[in-house]
């Protein structure tokens, strides 16, 4: 209850509000807009979402990376920029979604009290998401017990509310027709632009299917018959009380707390701000899961994770905490009120659907095979969602720049990672590794070369054990000899299914040089140097290896063999022609790694013996350059030239 439908179950408080708007309030209006959630809900919620996406499912797993890795498998390269808009847009929306949400609920204590000022409700709202956000660092295992008997109670809440009010006016039941939908859409004047706040009704239904793997597809269909049936009482029963008010607007009056009886208007109020902390809680937990996945894809800078709690999946990403942080207070100071906010909310989450839809029949034309399906989902849902995204368009100018902007940026920033590593990719060189190996044993018995270490680490990009990265070759054998007892070559592969945590080795001197191969799961555990302590363990059990020191001195008081880990950086060389847009990628890449992570704080290392070396590679055709030999002339020569001329 709390973490699938928390976001999309806050919706009631400020949908229909904001369809009204500025509007008067007339029977064609609130039957149209009534009409348009309910068909919304029904065929981009409940049939694109709880069915279809549903059953586009990896491993358990969903959202929008573990559908690309479904679909990516099929070598189509265009599938990489919906997945990364797609997470863009999500980011993005999870800078506004707290603020609306808390702010929205906070707007209710107007109904208690038409005096209190706007700056109390922003500085209430500025300490919830503090609180909120603060909270994050000590994992939310403990309140988490919560969430679904409140989300339960909310449920049941505006349920039972709104059937109080749907009683009494039944007629309103006439909106499910689609025709008042259509009408609404053609007839009233303007209203294909109240399409943007209709969609605010289902902003909720990605974070559903990002949210698959915590709770089961099973489980998440049964609860949204429940959830849909309290959410359409709520919605019905709020139309009722506007048809009770025709012929005039609402002028600041919120219908999702007018038709709560006095007496449990100060409950209500207290269920909408819990409500909107924990939609505000699993949108935070969905983008951190969302960057960690990002990052084990190569997608995003890499950031430090820290693990708060034991449950599984949990995690804490600092950095992305306090951006969200951050943002979600300046929306609030720059807005100030929710209806202020609509126009930054849902013009992002549009483009994160319409790239959803994109994936989706593209996986079912290809992996389903089922091409009219594929067609149908095709000319449904890009027409529907292309309509929003119009409808939408029109609030870029009252805020939707906003959420705009910040995806934009996020883009921007994973673009140029995906680019620089194509070309990183493309320009790397592997050399055959059978043809070195006479020399790395000459050099392992050249006692002429003061060792390096007893064992010599190096993370290599080639996935073999038959070719390896031209640069650690260099590394060994040209910047510097490196003398080692061993040399261990680890290649870290993130493969298609969510939880995979594998390795394999081929030896290729024995006990004296090893290629070892880690595949690992999008989702699972990345830390590099506890899977490798796990895998030396495993080899000395085994008897291929040596786990005590090589040392005379050492040996003999029993203490461990010592490692020493060589991080390459590889810089495009600056003998390197190449285009001005590829330079722009390279120094914005630059830019990038100078503010992340370092690479062997991303691999566990920071407190091991590691060396970081710089290893430059071509990027382009190398630069063309003229130089002519100049033979200096004998004293005789320039004599008789001297006197030729004479």
């Amino acid at each position: 209850m709390g973490i699938i439908y928390g976001d999309i179950g806050t919706s009631p408080i400020y949908t229909l509000r904001f369809i009204v708007g500025n509007h008067l309030i007339t029977e064609d209006l609130i039957l149209g807009g009534l009409s348009c959630v309910f068909w919304t809900l029904t065929i981009i919620t409940t049939i694109k979402y709880v069915y279809l996406a549903l059953s586009a499912d990896n491993k358990g797993e969903g959202g929008i990376f573990a559908l690309y890795a479904l679909v990516r498998r099929y070598k189509a390269g265009w599938v990489i920029f919906p997945a990364i808009i797609g997470c863009c847009t999500l980011i993005a929306d999870g800078f506004i979604t707290p603020a609306i949400s808390v702010t929205s609920a906070i707007e209710g204590l107007r109904t208690l009290n038409p005096d209190i000022t706007e700056q109390t409700i922003i500085s209430i709202v500025i300490a919830i998401l503090l609180g909120l956000f603060l909270f994050q660092q000590f994992g939310s295992s403990v309140v988490g017990k919560t969430f679904g008997p409140v989300m339960l109670l909310w449920f049941v809440f505006i349920g039972s509310i709104g059937a109080v009010h749907l009683a009494g006016n039944l007629t309103i039941l006439k909106a499910i027709n689609p025709v008042y939908a259509v009408d609404l859409l053609t007839r009233y004047p303007g209203g294909f632009w109240i399409l943007g706040a209709v969609f605010l009704c289902t902003t909720g239904a990605e974070a559903m299917y990002s949210d698959l793997g915590h709770c089961g597809k099973s489980n998440i269909r049964l609860g949204w018959g429940f959830v849909k049936l309290c959410l359409l009482l709520s919605y019905f029963g709020q139309g009722a009380w506007l048809l009770e008010h025709q012929n005039t607007t609402l002028s600041g009056s919120i219908p999702f707390f007018e038709i709560m009886p006095q007496g449990l208007l100060f409950v209500g109020v207290l269920l909408a701000t819990m409500a909107t902390i924990i939609a505000s809680q699993a949108l935070i937990s969905g983008t951190f899961t969302l960057v960690n996945e990002a990052m084990k894809l190569k997608l995003w800078p890499s950031t430090r994770v820290r693990y708060p709690s034991q449950v599984k999946g949990q995690i804490y990403i600092p950095a992305i905490n306090w951006i969200l942080m951050f943002g979600s207070i300046l929306v609030v100071l720059y807005f100030k009120e929710s209806d202020a906010m609509q126009g930054a909310y849902g013009l992002a989450i549009t483009f994160d659907m319409l790239m959803t839809t994109s994936l989706l029949v593209y996986y079912f034309s290809t992996a389903k095979k089922s091409r009219i399906r594929s067609a149908t989902m095709f000319f449904v849902f890009f027409s529907i969602e292309g309509a929003f995204l119009v409808s939408n368009l029109s609030k870029f100018a009252h805020g939707g720049w906003v959420s705009f902007s910040i995806a934009f940026v996020f883009f921007l920033m994973m673009f140029i990672l995906l680019r620089a590593r194509i070309l990183r990719d493309r320009h790397t060189e592997f050399v055959n590794l059978k043809e070195y190996i006479p020399l790395i044993e000459d050099l392992q018995a050249d006692n002429s070369i003061p060792k390096e270490a007893t064992n010599l680490v190096y993370m290599a990009v080639a996935d073999s054990k038959r070719y390896i990265d031209n640069n650690i070759m260099y590394s060994i054998f040209k910047k510097r000899p490196k003398r080692a007892d061993v040399y261990w070559f680890i290649h870290v592969d993130t493969v298609d299914s969510p939880y995979t945590s594998k390795y394999s080795v081929d030896t290729i001197i024995p006990k004296k040089c090893f290629f070892v191969r880690i595949k690992l799961g999008f989702k699972s555990d990345h830390r590099v140097n506890l899977l490798f302590n796990r895998i030396l363990n495993d080899m000395a059990e085994n008897g291929e290896i040596d786990l005590i020191s090589h040392y005379d001195s050492l040996r003999r008081h029993g203490m461990p063999a010592d490692f020493k880990y060589v991080i390459l950086h590889s810089l495009a060389s600056v003998d390197s022609e190449i285009s001005t847009f590829d330079n722009l990628v390279i120094q914005g890449y630059r830019f990038i790694k100078r503010h992340s992570l370092a690479t062997e704080e991303m691999y566990g290392l920071e407190l091991a013996n590691v060396e970081v070396e710089k290893v430059p590679i071509m990027v382009g055709p190398s630069a063309k350059v003229r130089i002519k030999r100049e033979h200096e002339e004998s004293e005789r020569q320039k004599e008789m030239k001297y006197h030729g001329h004479g």
